[in-house]
């Protein structure tokens, strides 16, 4: 049987785009703090990661952006799904090609890396070098604590991207939204990354750790703070997506008028006007932020 039909499924075709785009995020992401970390800071520095993951936003969301929208984060798709600009169709597919392609950027860096890991101290047996791949918190961070660092930074992602990419509101030409995306992301971590990073997304931070956990790092990197860790990377970008597009849908979206009635009104009743696109791209991620490793 032939592959092609099912690769022309555009749902496939989309679900592809999500892995490749978020993969793209995900080794210029994890490659920076790698680099960082087993240079012991002799080649990068704290800003040096931040871009990189700001710039793996922009190119993954070009990479994806015009066949999937480049989402690259579960929890703005859920959040798209939630306000009805996304099918719920697309949900779990989109999910897919999100976690494994996080997943396998994770095994990338790890083998471009492998003789440094090798070389590191403790190897592959510390949180130090764990935390290369995924988020961890600075040992006075409280679970509430972490919990609500998670929801407002997935939270103002969010409502900036529903921003951005609103053509009822400002909305830049499409060329330039992963631009604007990816300097979000820069400015979150260079703001909001000192407790535990800024994972903002829960594929930038499940799929890597669970590499780790078959890599050699064992169940520490979920065992962390007795377990009390793990799936806040998780639930609080889930939660910080919703609120941060509820927050804009209120305060903005229901209060824009929309560029298609206008445009009908203004050209007759077949008169032919843009129809507002779906705020649909997006990617993001941080690492354990570098003043913690």
């Amino acid at each position: 049987m032939s592959a092609r039909p099912f690769l022309a499924n555009t749902i496939v075709k989309e679900a592809l785009a999500e892995f490749l785009g978020t993969a793209t995020l995900m080794v210029f992401g994890i490659g920076s703090v790698a680099q960082f970390v087993l240079s012991e800071g002799k080649t990068g520095t704290p800003d040096q990661i931040r871009w990189s993951w700001g710039l793996g936003v922009t190119f993954g969301v070009y990479v994806a952006g015009g066949i999937s929208g480049g989402h690259l984060n579960p929890a703005v798709t859920l959040t798209l799904c939630l306000f009805k600009r996304v099918p719920w169709a697309k949900l779990l597919p989109y999910w897919l090609g999100q976690y494994l392609g996080s997943f396998i950027a994770a095994c990338l860096v790890y083998l471009v890396y492998y003789d440094a890991l090798g070389e590191f101290k403790g190897g592959n047996q510390t949180l130090e070098t764990a935390g290369i791949f995924s988020t961890y918190p600075q040992d006075y961070l409280s679970v509430a604590n972490g919990l609500g660092d998670q929801i407002f930074g997935t939270a103002v992602l969010m409502l900036l991207v529903l921003a951005i990419t609103d053509q009822n509101n400002m909305a830049p030409s499409k060329g330039y939204v992963p631009v604007l995306v990816g300097l979000v992301v820069v400015v979150i971590g260079m703001t909001f990354s000192q407790n535990c990073g800024y994972a903002i997304n829960p594929a930038r931070d499940l799929s890597p750790r669970l590499f780790t956990l078959v890599a050699g790092w064992g169940k520490k990197v979920f065992s962390v703070n007795n377990y009390k860790w793990f799936w806040i990377p998780i639930l609080g970008p889930h939660i910080g997506a919703v609120l941060g597009g509820g927050i804009y849908e209120l305060c903005i979206g229901l209060r824009l008028p929309c560029i298609e009635r206008q445009d009908q009104e203004s050209a007759g009743e077949d008169g032919i006007g843009d129809t507002p696109e779906s705020a649909n791209v997006v990617g993001i991620s941080g690492d354990k932020d570098v003043n913690s490793i």
